[in-house]
């Protein structure tokens, strides 16, 4: 009888992931919250007073929408102003280049900086080089990102943006360029966060498009020596409030274990954040909508977690673990959204020797929908890849990227990017994974690897 009841709950469950498959690709939620979100929201830079709208907007939004619990928990954050930033070679070849501060990034002094360029390959090479060639001079970094469907491309390159002013620095330089850590050939720079540390000198840093690195290189070519005027009016301007903002489809067996869903709700300023990270936000709401209007709830709560502040840092994220530290073990398992509206292809997970291969045939119903078992090693996202070291187990629904570094972090992360059919296969194997989850019956503590 107990085999019997095991295989009509196995079943039952098959039941309910194939037709929140089928609900997902009839609904038009998750296409009309990106719509909402960029339209009248918009870019969500943190700290800003678009930040604090967006966090008005989506707690209005999940309480439309009728879920079992919405709150927000408050979050400090950095706030920074991008201001003005040009540049322009004024020696040998006088031209204007495209470029953007990195997030984070000091101004020049208001005169600007006039000094020549130094060229490496990649961090590394800078690394390498001498304090004598590096000293008075403006850094360029000149790491190209490869175009893959996973963006180990961009794993490969984003050091040099984010670390680049601390060695350029170390080495008296005056000013940071890099080529953008993106694969279009626009004539638009990529943004994103940059590191200083205590102690060693602040320099500003900026990105330029990648044809106008190239210009750099054609001019290097003909001439060792070139010189930059470099202008920039960014600056920090000390901390403010946002919040995690959250919501929960109540279990009903297990309502104190959960199944954890999220995205983030920041985004850069340059684009309206379409992509990085309202594809994300909407992906995951419109999932956990389907189950909260389930006939009967999963096993377990579903929570739904829209992180702050994590294009400065993960540092929403950072707040969530500090305030859930006494039910971090109740965490039954987390993922999230961050990686634009590619299909998803694959499911890797962190958990269990033991649960990894039982787990394989529990989300099984998710072949249907495209994504095949993958490996036993997911990250689980930018916010939630600081998880494992806490002993929650994580998953990570592959994203076909391959053109996400076209638009990542530029002017271009906008909503016609979005392919409507795409994002309905997002929300339907969210909803399917977080359901199977939330129903799962398999130990998966001790992972297999705490990151």
């Amino acid at each position: 009888m107990g085999c019997q009841n095991y295989q009509s709950k196995i079943e039952s469950n098959v039941d309910v992931a194939t037709k929140l498959k089928q609900q997902a690709f009839q609904s038009p939620l998750a296409y009309d919250l990106i719509e909402s979100l960029t339209v009248e929201v918009g870019p969500r830079l943190t700290g800003s007073e678009k930040d604090r709208l967006a966090v008005q907007w989506v707690e209005r939004k999940l309480n439309t929408l009728g879920f079992d619990k919405v709150y927000k928990e408050a979050v400090e954050v950095p706030v920074w102003n991008r201001g003005a930033a040009k540049a322009e070679v004024i020696a040998p070849f006088q031209q204007p280049l495209v470029i953007t501060a990195l997030g984070g990034s000091i101004g020049t002094p208001q005169k600007g900086i006039q000094a020549n360029i130094i060229r490496f390959k990649t961090l590394d090479a800078l690394k390498a080089a001498s304090i004598t060639d590096v000293k008075g001079k403006i850094v360029f970094i000149d790491h190209k990102t490869q175009k893959t469907v996973t963006g180990a491309g961009y794993g490969e390159t984003v050091s040099g943006r984010s670390k680049g002013a601390i060695v350029a620095a170390e080495k008296g330089a005056v000013a940071i360029l890099i080529r953008s850590i993106g694969t279009d050939s626009d004539r638009m720079a990529h943004t994103g966060i940059m590191k200083y540390v205590d102690g060693i000198q602040k320099i500003p840093a900026a990105a330029m498009s990648n044809p106008d690195a190239d210009l750099i290189n054609a001019m290097l070519q003909r001439e060792p020596i070139i010189t930059l005027s470099l202008n920039m009016s960014s600056a920090r301007k000390g901390v403010a409030q946002s919040f995690n903002v959250i919501a929960e489809v109540t279990g009903q067996q297990k309502p104190d274990e959960i199944v954890l869903i999220s995205a983030h709700l920041d985004s850069w300023d340059e684009g309206t954040g379409a992509l990085d990270d309202g594809a994300g936000v909407a992906i995951v709401t419109a999932a956990a909508k389907l189950i909260q209007d389930l006939p009967k709830k999963p096993a377990r709560t579903i929570r739904l977690v829209l992180f702050a502040a994590e294009e400065v840092g993960i540092v929403g994220a950072k707040a969530y673990i500090k305030a859930h530290e006494k039910e971090l073990g109740q965490h039954y398992i987390a993922a999230e959204s961050d990686f634009g509206a590619g299909l998803i292809y694959q499911l890797d997970l962190n958990v269990s020797k033991q649960a990894f291969h039982e787990l394989h045939r529990q989300l099984n119903p998710m072949a249907s929908n495209g994504v095949k078992q993958g490996n036993n090693t997911a990250h689980g996202g930018p916010d939630v890849s600081i998880f494992p070291s806490r002993g929650i187990p994580v998953a990570s629904l592959r994203q076909n990227g391959f053109d996400y570094f076209n638009y990542h972090h530029t002017p271009n992360d906008t909503l016609d990017k979005i392919d409507p059919k795409k994002l309905q296969q997002n929300v339907a194997a969210y909803a399917q994974f977080a359901y199977l989850m939330a129903q799962s019956t398999s130990q998966l503590r001790p992972m297999k690897s705490k990151q």
